[in-house]
């Protein structure tokens, strides 16, 4: 199997798992949703897979949506072959960051269309893949498939209750389809970051301040990076079995466990 599927490919943990993907020699199938004025990061990125010597094959369309599955599966299973799919990776953050209740700012509080919007891409959106991807044969013994989580699933942020909540579905989806796909050998986990700057962490109107309370509390002394996410995922996808599955791992350098702990703030 030499083909990784990355969905939100362009940018921020996607990007950084593509490049450690296919630095191990995994072709690299993504998707990403952007702009004509970010349409650079995907050029960029496609630049950096040539110089690599892997295949690639880059769409800009809405990961979410059931045209978008209609048309990339069959190209996918068109050009993995027989080699089918060894990693799917669900990286899209796109969720509105709107509080419940009306507040200052915003008189109408979160909406039933938002809510709903925010749990199938962030959500949602593994499960539909992973049907589509299961029916078309492509993913043989051995195969990995990740979703990127984060402790907002039992932290709060004034403006992330959506995002949580879709979250914490992430989760209790990659449980049930790890459960579903272990007589396959196929391993499905969540992979729980630490704070990690990247586009969708400072669309957070609190962002800054989150930051700079994982940066005093992180044992390392510093935030996670995207290539922390990336290595954690090659490292996984490097396990020929399927024995690690349906668990939501942390990859924070000890961030979350550590929060609030005097000797994580003050390095003692």
């Amino acid at each position: 199997m030499t083909w990784a599927l990355i969905l939100g490919v362009s940018s921020g943990m996607g990007r950084a798992t593509a490049v450690a993907l296919a630095e191990t020699g995994l072709n690299i199938a993504g998707l990403h949703f952007d702009t004509a004025a970010r349409a650079a990061e995907a050029d960029a990125l496609r630049a950096e897979l040539d110089r690599l010597g892997v295949k690639h094959d880059l769409v800009n369309a809405n990961a979410a949506a059931h045209r978008t599955r209609a048309e990339v599966v069959p190209r996918l299973a068109e050009l993995a072959g027989d080699g089918g799919l060894r990693v799917l990776v669900h990286s899209l953050a796109f969720g509105t960051l709107v509080p419940y209740l009306p507040r200052p700012g915003f008189p109408d509080g979160l909406t039933s269309r938002q809510l709903t919007m925010t749990l199938e891409v962030m959500a949602h959106s593994l499960v539909h893949w992973t049907q589509d991807l299961a029916a078309a044969g492509l993913f043989g013994d051995g195969a990995k498939i990740f979703a990127l989580t984060s402790s907002g699933t039992t932290q709060h942020l004034p403006s992330y209750g959506a995002v949580s909540a879709a979250k914490s579905a992430l989760e209790s989806h990659v449980r049930q389809l790890a459960l579903e796909l272990a007589p396959r050998g196929v391993a499905v986990n969540a992979l729980r970051a630490g704070v990690t700057v990247t586009p969708s962490l400072e669309r957070i109107p609190e962002h800054a301040a989150f930051i700079d309370e994982a940066a005093l509390s992180n044992p390392h002394g510093r935030l996670t990076r995207p290539r922390d996410v990336a290595e954690a995922i090659v490292a996984l996808t490097a396990a020929p079995g399927s024995w690690i599955t349906g668990n939501t791992i942390g990859v924070d350098g000890g961030e979350l466990h550590a929060a609030g702990h005097a000797w994580a703030r003050h390095g003692e």
